[in-house]
């Protein structure tokens, strides 16, 4: 899911996510996260998907 970040490098961003923000907005922080992951995700899918179709019509 976050390529070739591992679990201590995870565990790191976690414990200073929670010393920023604290425990209590923890969660809602880490939802706003993931949104924002998934939603880059759906963008790159998107312009790699046009690039695709951009090359296949360029070699026919």
């Amino acid at each position: 899911m976050f390529g070739s970040i591992g679990t201590a490098e995870l565990l790191i961003i976690v414990l200073v996510i929670l010393l920023v923000f604290g425990k209590d907005q923890l969660p809602q922080v880490v939802r706003s996260i993931l949104r924002t992951w998934k939603d880059l995700q759906k963008q790159t899918e998107s312009v790699r998907d046009e690039i695709n179709d951009i090359l296949k019509d360029d070699s026919n």
